[in-house]
């Protein structure tokens, strides 16, 4: 017998679709030259990746990092068991999608980190380049958009292709509950404790708090 159990929190399903639309406006206002909007995507997502960060200590259990980064050994496992078609019982990030998160964080993370350091062509530039010098920034302009253009949409990519490889060869809806926050599960499974909203939204100020004052600092 399986119940409908809630295994994601309202934040971290919120974190997670804020920013995929953080990351189509930063695309979008770099290609169309709203470079004002470009860095205000970017210190919008850098707060959200500071919450993130913090809500992997503090939130509820599937957004834990403890919880779901397990062993290197345990993803290689899952993977090979991969064309099995048996019944989804995981009840957060699989092996596999563990590090995939984690992957996709650091890449955000260093996304974010170089732009504040990088220029365009002395048009726009981010709010620490005056602390490097003009090759320092150059240099991480260039890897700004090389970790987009290549790492990041290629991490998207794999990101989508394995939810949809996931439905089509393992039968496991894993869109769903990123939307609903809840999942079919087995009756004798526990639910995952899920940590207050009050909470996040706390993590979040703090979060806001720092990076503005970060800014407006430095």
């Amino acid at each position: 017998m399986r119940l409908s159990m809630r295994v994601w929190d309202l934040p971290t399903r919120l974190f997670h679709w804020t920013i995929v639309l953080l990351l189509a406006i930063a695309w979008y206002t770099e290609r169309t030259g709203r470079m004002s909007w470009h860095f205000y995507a970017g210190y919008a997502m850098l707060v959200l990746l500071l919450f993130r960060l913090v809500w992997g200590f503090v939130g509820s259990d599937t957004a834990r990092f403890s919880r779901f980064l397990r062993s290197p050994a345990a993803a290689l496992r899952h993977l090979m068991h991969f064309h099995r078609r048996e019944p989804d019982n995981e009840i957060g990030h699989n092996a596999a999608g563990g590090w995939m998160v984690l992957v996709i964080l650091l890449l955000l993370a260093a996304q974010v980190l170089t732009g504040l350091f990088a220029r365009d062509d002395d048009i726009s530039e981010g709010p620490f380049r005056r602390y490097v010098s003009d090759a320092a920034s150059n240099w991480l302009s260039y890897v700004h958009y090389l970790i987009f253009d290549y790492l990041v949409l290629t991490a998207i990519a794999l990101h989508v292709l394995a939810v949809l490889a996931y439905a089509v060869v393992r039968g496991h809806n894993l869109l769903r509950p990123m939307i609903t926050g809840k999942k079919r599960l087995p009756a004798a499974m526990r639910a995952p404790r899920m940590a207050s909203p009050v909470l996040a939204l706390l993590v979040l100020a703090c979060a806001a708090g720092a990076v503005t004052l970060l800014l407006t600092t430095f």
